[in-house]
């Protein structure tokens, strides 16, 4: 049986091991659905995976990876065949099942979404978790009745993956877009991304007022924390505000204040185990929603080989936009 190139975290005393392997396609975990993957991506979490500086692997040893995208090789579930171009996102890849960082991959028919025709599987990864769930987010506003009429709406960690798929997705959809970030140098990347103001995170990185000035119709929150809470005291009377992310921290130091007088909504967005209904909605919103040109500037690409480099670069914030590898 051919074998094919793989990275695998094995834990050890002093923590963990991460190392190129030779796999077979015995080696794979269970599933109805073998693919060859074609692309993969980087994500905030692949980062803490690789570098171990959060417990996200919890079975090993991990393929670690929560993206990919591919093609199908074989397949014993009738609603995919051989040559289909699919794309997993989550489903704990790379945390308790073997994750995108390999060249084959088998899962569960069930975590498959086919890729939309507007999209190739570079694409697909451009997108990824973070692009993703920047569409949950963007249907998470709308469904609590944020309009583009309404204000502006602030994304948060702006020069991210979320970040900057979230400002394509809300400027193209007529919201004036207002962003939080750490490296302002990345202002005219922002606003060709579709931007209108610039704010540097030190703005909402202080001791949060119980209410601030009434600033936001809604927004997108990638890093929590004191960010998140300054974020909330300035929504505006029935607003929403959308959290996917911790990047800042876990902690959370506001007030119920915003909520009882300002009626405003906290909306958390968990992308990992969204229901495939929901799922396929969000790809084909992204689909038809998201400037495939604004898209393709965002990703840089790179052999997956890169990895190893980039994740704790993703960790210390160093990395702008979409990472997409090659594989194979």
């Amino acid at each position: 049986m051919a074998g094919f190139k793989a990275l695998l975290a094995t834990k050890t005393d002093g923590g963990q091991s991460v190392d190129w392997v030779e796999l077979t396609e015995d080696d794979l975990m269970d599933g109805d659905v073998t693919i060859k993957v074609t692309h993969s991506t980087l994500n905030y979490k692949d980062g803490l995976a690789i570098t171990g500086k959060a417990p996200v692997i919890r079975r090993w040893p991990m393929i670690p990876g929560v993206d990919l995208a591919g093609v199908v090789e074989s397949s014993s579930s009738p609603d995919y065949k051989p040559g289909d171009k699919v794309v997993v996102n989550g489903w704990q890849l790379g945390e308790t099942h073997y994750g995108g960082y390999a060249e084959k991959a088998r899962v569960k028919s069930g975590w498959l979404v086919p890729l939309p025709k507007q999209f190739n599987c570079s694409d697909a990864m451009a997108i990824g978790t973070a692009g993703y769930t920047a569409m949950l987010c963007v249907m998470a506003l709308e469904e609590h009745d944020v309009k583009p009429g309404d204000g502006p709406v602030l994304v948060t960690g702006a020069s991210g993956g979320v970040g900057g798929v979230a400002i394509a997705l809300l400027s193209k959809l007529g919201y004036e877009v207002a962003v939080s970030t750490g490296r302002t140098e990345e202002e005219e990347y922002l606003k060709y991304l579709g931007a209108s103001e610039v704010i540097d995170r030190s703005e909402f990185s202080g001791k949060p007022a119980m209410l601030g000035k009434e600033r936001w119709a809604g927004a997108i929150d990638s890093v929590g924390s004191s960010t998140l809470a300054n974020v909330l005291s300035q929504t505006k009377f029935g607003g929403c505000v959308a959290a996917c992310g911790l990047a800042q921290g876990t902690d959370l130091p506001t007030t119920v204040m915003p909520f009882i007088l300002r009626g405003i909504t906290l909306q958390g967005v968990q992308s990992v185990m969204t229901p495939k209904a929901r799922r396929v909605e969000a790809w084909e919103r992204l689909a038809k929603n998201l400037d495939i040109g604004k898209l393709r500037a965002m990703a840089v690409a790179h052999p997956l080989e890169d990895v190893l480099e980039l994740a704790p670069q993703i960790v210390e914030g160093k990395v702008r936009g979409r990472v997409v590898f090659n594989i194979g």
